[in-house]
């Protein structure tokens, strides 16, 4: 995987902290932050061309490329220097854990809070659908085709309305968590990732231009 932003490494400014510059690494569909190492300019470049995350590593004084050992390997997206260019963002796609301690996230034990729980959902969709239909209801819903789905959403639409005129708030949040699910099933069965709707809230959300 190439990181999809082009990068000029020359305006990186890795003398200021004495050659090495702070590297945060976030996961890109969770937006959860997985660690915080550090790279001199060799790892920069060589995460860049390789596509796989590569760091300094101050206790073994040298560079190291994220599970070369492990195998749970950092494919990078994107990586973002900061505004005074002496920092990075690097958002990634791992191969299992962040940490060395077998977690996700080197920050806590927590998985991906907020809506990161959204992408992080849409991932087990997209592994269960591989699953035999006759063990998986995921499978089985994706097999029967993207009708079959628009029509779960359609009727746990109306579940989820029914709990919000007249139920409690523990049967609104489940009825909610039953639609989103749906919804998310049939997104994937017409080749689509939420992304694709927030893109449209993001669209819908930019000031309206004066036709006059």
């Amino acid at each position: 995987m190439t990181p999809s932003n082009t990068l000029n490494v020359s305006s990186i400014d890795f003398a200021k902290s004495g050659g090495l510059i702070p590297a945060v690494v976030q996961d890109a569909d969770t937006l959860q932050v997985l660690t915080l190492a550090y790279m001199d300019e060799a790892a920069l470049r060589e995460t860049l061309d390789s596509g796989q995350a590569t760091f300094f590593s101050r206790s073994r004084g040298g560079r190291w490329r994220k599970g070369e050992t492990s195998g749970d390997f950092l494919n990078v997206v994107s990586v973002t220097p900061d505004c005074d260019g002496d920092a990075v963002v690097v958002k990634v796609r791992p191969v299992g854990n962040a940490c060395h301690l077998n977690r996700v996230s080197c920050f806590g034990e927590e998985d991906a809070p907020g809506v990161g729980r959204i992408a992080r959902l849409e991932r087990t969709i997209h592994v269960r659908a591989q699953a035999d239909p006759n063990d998986s209801w995921t499978a089985r819903l994706i097999a029967q085709g993207p009708k079959r789905a628009a029509q779960k959403v359609g009727e746990e639409g109306v579940e989820t309305a029914l709990a919000g005129a007249a139920g409690d708030e523990t049967e609104l949040a489940s009825e909610s968590a039953d639609l989103i699910y749906h919804l998310l099933v049939l997104l994937h069965a017409r080749n689509m990732v939420f992304q694709d709707v927030l893109d449209v809230l993001a669209r819908r959300a930019q000031p309206a231009k004066d036709d006059s």
